[in-house]
């Protein structure tokens, strides 16, 4: 397209539509005189003389009648193509599927909270989960990922992130458990159960087990499971201890979430610091108005979902 110049869609448009270099030249906000230069320009550019004299006036060649009929249209719409345009959005029409990587612990406690917030303002709007196998950022590079949220583990440089809450490790173990009839637990009577460990990676080594000191007070790894879920539904069937993020014990949601899983979560006996839970997304859709709004929902709802463990100035959602 070397010889295109939009530019000169506009000064068509204008010259067709008032039908003299006066007033077009006048609309365009340009001397008569570069005007007609530009109808010289346009003659060249179309083969086409477009405007003929006829008496004191100008009428349009056939040729010319026939782009002034879909002339207007085009113009504003290589306009909005090239220009970012300010339009009004409408979550309420909103078709679209956003596809989150989450945990499993996500999905089981604030997925349906999140699928009704969404449903009441935006119906037409549809969620898809993604398995979370590793902190690989390239599925947000490439698009197949919309908005990842857990711990900030990638070295992309360019991913944007928002913290949604602090997190932070406590024991689970099945209601009745022996360990709980200790009024205090201590590092020994902890690790002196076996253990259900969970790891994505499938290697069976914590950060939580390298804070314990010396070595043989760290509790005995007798099974590893893809999974924080997986780990508690293990716990709640055997004398197994697992160690899970507090927010998959409950929420304002779901605040009975453990105990109704036959579950009591007690505090760790070792000191494990805590952690940030943040939405993670590409620079792409820093400023797309549906994936702000997506974001925004997100952070709503883990605000709601945990109220006492969020900073308390947001910052806004992009940087």
């Amino acid at each position: 397209m070397t010889r295109v110049d939009l530019n000169l869609l506009p000064a068509l448009d204008a010259l067709l539509s008032e039908r003299s270099v006066t007033g077009a030249a006048r609309r365009l906000k340009l001397s008569v005189s570069a005007t007609s230069r530009t109808l010289t320009r346009l003659r060249a550019v179309t083969g086409d003389r477009l405007l003929l004299q006829a008496g004191r006036t100008l009428v349009l060649t056939p040729y010319a009648e026939q782009l002034s009929q879909r002339l207007s249209a085009l113009t504003r719409e290589v306009e909005g193509v090239l220009s970012r345009t300010e339009h009004q959005f409408d979550i309420a029409s909103l078709e679209q599927r956003f596809t989150l990587r989450v945990g499993e612990g996500f999905i089981d406690l604030l997925g349906a909270a999140l699928m009704d917030r969404i449903r009441r303002t935006a119906p037409g709007v549809q969620l898809r989960f993604a398995p979370k196998p590793d902190w690989n950022a390239q599925p947000l590079r490439e698009g197949a990922i919309d908005l990842e949220i857990g711990i900030v583990k990638t070295s992309a440089p360019e991913v944007r992130t928002r913290l949604l809450f602090r997190d932070r490790y406590v024991g689970v173990c099945r209601i009745g458990h022996p360990l709980l009839s200790e009024r205090s637990i201590s590092v020994e009577q902890w690790a002196a159960y076996d253990h259900v460990m969970t790891s994505r990676t499938g290697e069976a080594e914590s950060t939580i087990d390298a804070t314990v000191e010396p070595p043989n007070r760290r509790r005995k790894v007798r099974m590893v499971v893809p999974s924080y879920t997986s780990a508690m539904q293990l716990a709640r069937h055997s004398d197994l201890l697992a160690v899970v993020p507090h927010s998959c014990v409950g929420n304002s949601f779901v605040p009975d979430y453990a105990a109704a899983n036959g579950l009591q979560c007690f505090e760790l006996p070792v000191p494990i610091p805590a952690f940030n839970i943040s939405a993670i997304w590409h620079p792409r859709l820093d400023h797309d108005p549906a994936h702000c709004w997506f974001r925004a929902e997100v952070l709503d709802l883990c605000l709601e979902a945990y109220p006492r463990n969020l900073p308390q100035a947001s910052p806004p959602l992009h940087r």
